[in-house]
């Protein structure tokens, strides 16, 4: 189902935010304080506006209140994430998505209405950390304390053996729950399926257990 979405703060987070949603088919509507912001990601998105967030005369002036989600992005100015954040709930909006940089931003963000509070920066240190603990990591998900989803590449003592031959859930505690081999992904792969050069695993398990694959 396609959504109309309202990006607000067009730095990094936001700007990735705004383009994957546009290429997923959603109507955008990108806002930003800074023109050359704006400017930039015009072409790519539904629509893109300058203005202020902080004033929610402005953001009712473009209709925000209409919006099914909103995305709060805003970088340099915590004051200004946080009344953007309570606009956008007192016009109406359904759920709202905002990005916190501490843990008192994040609680003042919680206080005054986002449904749902995203620490991009500290997720992208779990995961870095992640990178070096879990051997040929592509990426990690932090789903519990001490437990996580994890894409690797096989390693090479895997290719060329069977999920059965391997016994991940029993010698390891990690469950294998997909497979991708090129553009093509498989949710809980058959037992007999072979490994093979350029696959990548997505498996679950506790971190200690992640951390002893290819062992």
């Amino acid at each position: 189902m396609k959504s109309s979405i309202l990006v607000i703060g067009l730095g990094r987070f936001g700007t990735a935010a705004a383009r994957e949603l546009e290429h997923l088919g959603h109507e955008v509507l990108a806002v930003d304080l800074s023109e050359a912001a704006v400017n930039d990601i015009a072409p790519e998105v539904t629509h893109a506006v300058q203005l202020d967030a902080s004033d929610e005369t402005a953001l009712r002036s473009v209709g925000a209140g209409e919006f099914d989600y909103a995305i709060v992005a805003i970088s340099g100015s915590t004051e200004a994430s946080i009344f953007a954040t309570m606009a956008l709930k007192n016009l109406g909006v359904g759920h709202v998505i905002a990005k916190a940089a501490t843990a008192l931003h994040g609680a003042i963000l919680d206080r005054v209405g986002a449904d749902r509070v995203v620490y991009p920066e500290r997720e992208m240190g779990i995961r870095a950390a992640h990178s070096l603990a879990i051997p040929d990591v592509i990426d990690y998900l932090d789903v519990a304390p001490r437990f996580g989803i994890v894409k690797v590449a096989p390693p090479a003592s895997f290719v060329g053996r069977s999920l059965r031959d391997l016994d991940l859930p029993g010698r390891l505690q990690v469950s294998p729950i997909a497979l991708r081999r090129g553009s093509d992904v498989t949710f809980n792969p058959h037992r007999d399926t072979v490994i093979a050069a350029g696959d990548e695993l997505i498996l679950m398990g506790s971190d200690e257990r992640l951390e002893r694959i290819g062992s």
